[in-house]
C-alpha cells in the first residue's frame, strides 16, 4: 500500500455534502419513539444495501451493518436512533410533525430532540467515504445503528438479540453525540465520563376523608411532601462533597378535588450515580426513608417500582489519550479538549462491558461559534447547524476509525 493510497479523505466533496445535507433532513422529519424505530431501521437498511454493506436486524429496531476490507482490527461503532416525545418548535423546513404513542397508549408529538438523525447520518456518510476508499484502510467495521437509547432499552434488546453471537467481536468500540457548543470542537473524558441512572415510581398509600376532617384520613400528600424533603438529604447530608449524585423527583400526583384529602399519592425520582458504592447506597437509602415516612405517618407500606436503568459509561483512559490525540490531529489542536464527567446517562457503554471490550465515546459540537447560547438537548429548540455539525461528525468518525484501520 502506498504512502499516498493509505491517506483516508475525511471532507466531503459538495456533492457528496448535499447528499448528507438531504439524509439528514429525511431522518430528522420523520422521527421515531423508543423502540418503535421501524421506518428508521428500514431507511438505514437501504443506505447500507446501497453501499453494499453485509447488515441485518437485531434488538427489534436495531441494525448491525458489517463493513469488511480485508484483514484487520475489527471496530465497533454506534450510533442511536430513536427520537423523543416532544413538540418540535424551530420553525424549520423540515421539521418534524410526526406523531407516535407511549407505552401507555398516550399519542405524542415526536422528534429529534437529541441529535440522534445528527449520529445516524454521519455515521451513514463516514460507512460511504470508506466505501469509496479501500484502498486507505483494511479490517472490518460493525455499524451498530442502535435503538431505544431515550430510555436504556436498546443496548440491552440488542445484547439479548445475540449482537455478539451475529456480528465479529470488536477490538474497540466508539461512539460520538451532539452537544450545544461550537461546531468543528471535541469534548472527551477519561474513566467515568457520564453517570449511571436509575429511575423509580413510588406509590404512597393513605387513608381518603374529607378535607374538613383530616383526623379521618392518612394524607399522602403530606407523607409525600416529607418523604421527598428527607430524600434530598441523601446527597446533602449522607455524602462526601467529593462524591456526587443526583436525587430528582420529576413528577408527584395525588387527587381530583381540592377537599378530598386522597387514599394514594405518586411521584417518579431519577437518580445520578458514578460508583456502584454510592450507587448502592442511594438506592438503599430511597428504600429505608420511603418506608420510615410511611411509618412515621401510620400510613400502609410504599411501593417502590424501578422502570429504568443506565449502566455506567467508562471510557478507557489509555485508547482515550488516543482518540484525543488523533481528533486533534484532525481538528487542530485547540478544538480537542478534556471535559468533566457529565451528570447525563448513555447506554453505549453496555455494548462494550458486555464482552469486557474498551470503547470511547465523545461529544461534539453542533452549533456556529459565537452565536447566541444555544438550546439544550431534550429542548423543543434544539436544533443543530447541519452542515457544521455533521462536518465535525463526519471527519471525526473518519479519524477516529482511520486510526484503527490504517
Amino acid at each position: 500500500m502506498s504512502t499516498e493510497s493509505a491517506r483516508l479523505k475525511t471532507t466531503l466533496d459538495e456533492e457528496q455534502a448535499q447528499i448528507m445535507h438531504q439524509m439528514y433532513k429525511h431522518l430528522h422529519a420523520h422521527p421515531e419513539l423508543s423502540m418503535q424505530e421501524h421506518q428508521t431501521a428500514a431507511y438505514i437498511q437501504g443506505k447500507l444495501d446501497e453501499l453494499g454493506i453485509e447488515n441485518f436486524i437485531c434488538g427489534g429496531t436495531g441494525v448491525v451493518g458489517i463493513q469488511r476490507n480485508g484483514e484487520g482490527a475489527v471496530i465497533g461503532f454506534r450510533a442511536d436512533t430513536d427520537g423523543l416525545p416532544i413538540a418540535e418548535d424551530t420553525g424549520a423546513g423540515y421539521a418534524s410533525t410526526a406523531r407516535g404513542t407511549l407505552a401507555d397508549g398516550t399519542e405524542v408529538p415526536v422528534m429529534h430532540g437529541c441529535g440522534h438523525d445528527t449520529h445516524v447520518t454521519a455515521a451513514l456518510t463516514a460507512a460511504a467515504r470508506l466505501a469509496e476508499q479501500t484502498d486507505a484502510w483494511q479490517g472490518t467495521i460493525v455499524w451498530l445503528f442502535q435503538p431505544g437509547e431515550e430510555t436504556a432499552a436498546g443496548a440491552k434488546a440488542m445484547l439479548a438479540d445475540g449482537l455478539w453471537d451475529k456480528a465479529p467481536r470488536p477490538d474497540i468500540i466508539l461512539g460520538q453525540h451532539v452537544f450545544p457548543f461550537a461546531a468543528g470542537s471535541i469534548g472527551l473524558t477519561p474513566g467515568a465520563a457520564m453517570a449511571m441512572a436509575d429511575s423509580f415510581k413510588i406509590i404512597l398509600k393513605g387513608k381518603q376523608s374529607h378535607g374538613s376532617q383530616p383526623q379521618d384520613s392518612i394524607d399522602p400528600i403530606v407523607l409525600g411532601a416529607h418523604t421527598i424533603a428527607r430524600l434530598q438529604t441523601l446527597v446533602s447530608r449522607e455524602l462526601a462533597p467529593q462524591s456526587p449524585a443526583v436525587v430528582t423527583c420529576g413528577s408527584f400526583h395525588a387527587g381530583l378535588k381540592e377537599n378530598i384529602i386522597p387514599d394514594k399519592a405518586e411521584f417518579t425520582l431519577n437518580v445520578r450515580t458514578f460508583t456502584e458504592d454510592v450507587r448502592t447506597h442511594v438506592l438503599d437509602g430511597i428504600d429505608r426513608i420511603v418506608n420510615a415516612e410511611a411509618m412515621a405517618s401510620n400510613a400502609p407500606k410504599p411501593q417502590i417500582e424501578i422502570f429504568n436503568s443506565f449502566p455506567k459509561l467508562h471510557n478507557d483512559p489509555e485508547q482515550t489519550e488516543i482518540v484525543h490525540r488523533v481528533l486533534a490531529n484532525e481538528l487542530g489542536e485547540d478544538k480537542v479538549v478534556e471535559i468533566p464527567p457529565a451528570m447525563g446517562s448513555e447506554d453505549f457503554g453496555a455494548l462494550g462491558d458486555a464482552i469486557g471490550v474498551p470503547y470511547v465515546y465523545w461529544f461534539f459540537g453542533g452549533f456556529i461559534p459565537g452565536d447566541a447560547p444555544a438550546p439544550v438537548n431534550h429542548s423543543p429548540h434544539f436544533l443543530p447547524d447541519y452542515e457544521l455539525s455533521l462536518a465535525t461528525g463526519v471527519r471525526a468518525a473518519l479519524a477516529g476509525l482511520g486510526h484503527y484501520l490504517r
